[in-house]
């Protein structure tokens, strides 16, 4: 079943509840209503022949003779039906229109006469007719000498009653009708964004165009939001897409081209170079570099993968100083002909993971190295004050244009144009700016296309508190 039709059934079943509760409670209130005010008339009728046999009768006479004079019957007894009884329950005189007839004395309405209690009840009248009947005791000098019972047919009431049922019903039926008419409108066009998400998400998986976006309707309501958010979402799916692409392109360029080194190399082994001290060492050398190489960028991709799985880092105070030597002596191995000099050096103290920030550096310092050319020159100093430590590897390179400092820490991202001649896929700094952000702190980046760039480090120092 559809969610329109579940949502229709939903809300004509709601609509057909409320309907019915307040057809209920209206017929109810109504049916109230209308016999009380039959009730009033019956008691106003009541007191009118009580008054008039007081005033036309003497009360003794009546009751000892058993006759009283009653309303004429033109007036009453086309309306009402009348009767007088004693105390005892006894009939002393009934109106023309009951003839050989009477209303009932049940032994409630005894009772009531015996205790004086105005009470109105309603009796049957047979074949489905009522009558509603009110009895109200006759006070003579002060004392109960009897009681009056006045009834009237509820046939015009009931009639009323019926016909207000209907009207209900019909009412109700046709509102459920139109409810469930305008429902499926109603949905329908509540439902229509989702019908435009869906065949966006099918046209995207047909075609595999990730740049398609759902048109929104109305931005602010409901749907208006989950249609951006999946627009939002669409965007970066693109990115990662994209993203993706070029990291399989960038691995298998970074693959193919030590896989060719290394199986050049051992073919010229295989021709003889292995007899060569020379040559075989010159082939082993290749083999080894290209194979750290490739260890070297499979290791980034595990720890990324790590990232994105949730690596916790392991956090101990960690003497920066010190671990900028460290660095700067491991660097000094592969400098490829660009000096190498440390700068300002402070003493901090931080806490973190000192291999992990280890490799921060390393990552920072190779990529100067990787893109300073021979005869340049990278600086490494150490600075700290106001709660931070700062960390600066600075270098005299080829710079990074404006258009793609913004873009430095994207994954598998590189500058093509300024840096197209070096290899990498681009894991390096990504992986720098989480070890950065896992501590708590940030990288900053000042850079000059032919100048050199500035990539400083900024940690948390550590209190004597921690």
């Amino acid at each position: 079943m559809s969610i329109r039709t579940r949502l229709t059934l939903w809300y004509t079943g709601l609509l057909g509840i409320s309907l019915f509760i307040f057809s209920l409670l209206l017929y109810s209130l109504l049916s109230g209503i209308l016999l009380s005010v039959v009730d009033d008339r019956l008691a106003t009728q009541a007191q009118n022949v009580i008054n008039l046999m007081q005033t036309e009768n003497d009360p003794l006479t009546v009751m000892l003779s058993g006759k009283a004079k009653l309303p004429p019957i033109d007036v009453f007894a086309s309306q009402y039906y009348i009767q007088i009884v004693q105390m005892d329950g006894q009939l002393v005189q009934v109106s023309e229109n009951l003839r050989d007839t009477h209303l009932p004395l049940s032994a409630e309405v005894k009772d009531d006469i015996a205790n004086g209690r105005i009470r109105s009840y309603t009796i049957s009248a047979g074949q489905g007719a009522r009558l509603r009947e009110l009895t109200m005791p006759i006070l003579l000098v002060g004392r109960r000498v009897g009681a009056i019972q006045v009834a009237q047919s509820l046939t015009p009431l009931d009639d009323s009653l019926n016909v207000i049922s209907r009207a209900l019903l019909i009412g109700s039926v046709s509102s459920l009708l139109l409810a469930a008419v305008g429902g499926v409108v109603l949905a329908r066009a509540a439902l229509r964004p989702i019908q435009a998400i869906t065949r966006t998400a099918r046209r995207i998986t047909q075609t595999q165009d990730l740049s398609q976006r759902i048109p929104v309707a109305v931005p602010n309501d409901e749907l208006g939001r989950l249609t951006s958010t999946i627009n939002d979402m669409l965007a970066r799916l693109a990115v990662l897409f994209q993203t993706q692409q070029r990291l399989v392109a960038d691995v298998s360029h970074e693959l193919r081209t030590p896989l060719t080194t290394i199986q050049g190399n051992l073919d010229l082994l295989r021709r003889g170079a292995a007899d060569d001290p020379a040559l075989r060492a010159d082939a082993l050398r290749a083999i080894g570099d290209e194979a750290a190489r490739m260890q070297r960028m499979i290791n980034d991709l595990l720890l990324l993968a790590q990232l994105d799985a949730g690596l916790q880092i392991h956090r101990q105070p960690v003497e920066m100083d010190t671990l900028l030597l460290d660095v700067y002596r491991q660097a000094q191995v592969i400098d490829r002909g660009v000096t190498l000099r440390l700068g300002a050096e402070d003493q901090a103290l931080v806490l973190g993971d000192r291999d992990r920030l280890r490799q921060l550096l390393l990552n920072l310092v190779d990529n100067a190295l990787k893109y300073t050319p021979a005869g340049g020159q990278v600086t490494l100093t150490l600075r700290r004050g106001e709660g931070w430590v700062q960390v600066a590897v600075t270098d005299t390179g080829v710079g990074i244009t404006p258009e793609d400092v913004p873009h430095l820490f994207e994954r598998f991202y590189r500058a093509d144009r300024s840096r197209a001649r070096q290899s990498g896929a681009g894991l390096g700094l990504s992986i720098a700016q989480w070890v950065a952000q896992a501590h708590g702190g940030r990288i900053e980046v000042e850079s000059q296309v032919g100048q050199g760039s500035t990539f400083t480090v900024w940690l948390p120092q550590m209190t004597g508190s921690e």
